[in-house]
């Protein structure tokens, strides 16, 4: 019988591209004798998977998070309209009051407290979820007595001090947030042997619940570091500080817990490993699995006949802050300076920031680049693209261990790259460059060197096909991740067994 995996996924596979999403599909569609389970978090409701999904995928659950409808309005969970509408009605201010509130308040605190007790953080996420098994979500995250016990334990944890500033949409905003982490708790899981979460942030809610109803294991793969990217973006975002201060604190709770209750925890790269540890990781639940790619299909190719005379440099990345696309295009803007007929060509989604995407054409307008540098939208052949370009270019401010590098390198096309996560790990002085991240006058001097100097550009684009089939090939990859599953198999079993003998 095969393993039956759920895969959990937060913004990526399969209704976005990107790096996680490319891992994903190739995990789906390679893995033998696994039957994948999709639970996709998603911002809206998708209509339509972006990828063909492989038969190895029997089902999708799909919970789009910030819809103005709940989700059981858009989407059918096996649960009868009886049965919601009996929900709603079973749903009093008593029961919310006498079945609800304490579990709500013990969840709260500790998923905002610095000094968070992950046991009672856990046991509040199985009795909410139990309590969503009898009751309607949307009635009581709305009612009146919940929204002023949020207000109490706000009170109680923050100084009165900090609440002075802290504006009515602060707190509307908090608990709309925090409803978002609990709506998985409101729709059922389905019966799966490993729950395989690919972020670890709130991914892991849906995971305890699938080990608290079936004896599910629990595995982690950090691509990127979510609590480090999350407060990057917190950080840089217009939030005022009390709603920073409140998801930070939240976020670290989350990704403690995913750490401690995680049966396996795998990073991409052994950069990711420094904050895991500090979170609480245990070095026994961790391991490093490479992200790798198909040898085959990102091979040698000749560049296309219509770039051969203009010095190309291919970027694949999709359009926002942690792509840092202004630093690509000031980089582009320095190396024009000595190549007046460079050509930037970045392939990657455009609408998965708009207003940074806009940010980035008002800055190629600005630098006068519009004939230097292209942002070319999606590529549905990233194997192809990168056989248009010379060299390749990273300028990431946080990554896990980038796909385009290492499928760059497969193409024989040499990566100028930041030194963030795992790039160094990939990149060698014989394959390609790597900059501070930002430097823009660094990235454009390494551009300009192997653009100007051929014979150095070719032998590195053979030193990194190299490195690839000797270290980064799909194969290994995947029999890590089926042999990993079947470590997870075994480990249940003997759980199994010795809960009988007890």
């Amino acid at each position: 019988m095969n393993k039956r995996v759920l895969l959990i996924t937060e913004g990526t596979y399969p209704y976005n591209y990107g790096g996680v999403s490319n891992w994903a599909h190739t995990l789906c569609n390679l893995a033998k004798n696994i039957d994948f389970h999709l639970y996709s978090l998603n911002s809206n409701f998708e209509n339509k998977s972006k990828y063909l999904l492989s038969p190895n995928i029997k089902s999708i659950t799909q919970l789009p998070l910030w819809t103005t409808d709940h989700p059981f309005d858009l989407i059918d969970y096996n649960t009868s309209y009886t049965r919601i509408i009996e929900k709603k009605f079973k749903t009093t201010d008593i029961i919310i009051k006498n079945n609800f509130i304490n579990h709500f308040r013990s969840f709260i605190k500790n998923l905002i407290s610095n000094n968070c007790d992950l046991e009672v953080l856990e046991t509040s996420i199985y009795n909410l979820y139990d309590y969503f098994q009898e009751y309607d979500f949307d009635k009581t995250l709305k009612s009146l007595d919940v929204w002023t016990e949020f207000k109490v334990i706000l009170i109680e944890e923050e100084s009165l001090e900090t609440l002075e500033t802290t504006t009515l949409n602060d707190i509307t905003f908090s608990l709309n947030w925090i409803s978002k982490i609990l709506m998985t708790l409101s729709i059922p899981i389905p019966k799966i042997d490993i729950a395989h979460i690919t972020i670890t942030g709130s991914p892991i809610i849906p995971a305890l619940i699938a080990k608290k109803e079936h004896g599910s294991s629990i595995l982690a793969t950090e691509h990127g570091v979510f609590i480090r990217e999350l407060m990057i973006y917190t950080n840089s975002s217009t939030h005022s500080f009390f709603l920073k201060n409140l998801m930070i604190r939240s976020s670290k709770s989350i990704t403690k817990l995913a750490f401690a209750k995680a049966d396996k925890v795998v990073s991409v790269n052994k950069f990711n490993t420094k904050w895991e540890f500090n979170y609480g990781l245990s070095k026994e639940k961790s391991k490093i699995i490479y992200n790798g790619v198909n040898e085959n299909e990102f091979t040698f190719g000749d560049k296309p006949k219509h770039l051969k005379n203009i010095p190309t440099v291919v970027a694949i990345a999709r359009i926002f802050s942690l792509k840092d696309i202004f630093t690509m295009i000031r980089t582009c803007g320095y190396v024009k300076k000595t190549i007046p007929n460079v050509q930037f060509l970045v392939y990657g989604d455009k609408n998965a920031d708009p207003e940074y995407t806009q940010g980035c054409n008002d800055l190629i307008k600005e630098l006068k680049l519009t004939k230097n540098f292209i942002l070319a939208g999606h590529h549905g052949a990233p194997h192809k693209a990168f056989l248009e370009g010379d060299i390749s270019i990273l300028t990431s401010i946080s990554e896990g261990f980038p796909y385009t590098v290492i499928e760059s390198m497969s193409c024989g096309i040499p990566v100028v790259a930041t030194d963030v996560g795992g790039v160094s790990e990939a990149i060698t002085e014989s394959t390609g460059f790597i900059c501070e991240p930002k430097k823009f006058e660094d990235l454009g001097d390494k551009v300009i060197y192997l653009l100007q100097n051929k014979d150095i550009r070719l032998q590195m684009g053979r030193n990194a096909r190299k490195r690839v089939l000797e270290n980064f090939t799909i194969d290994k990859i995947i029999k890590s991740y089926e042999d990993l599953y079947e470590d997870l198999m075994v480990k249940e079993k003997i759980e199994d067994y010795a809960e009988q003998l007890h």
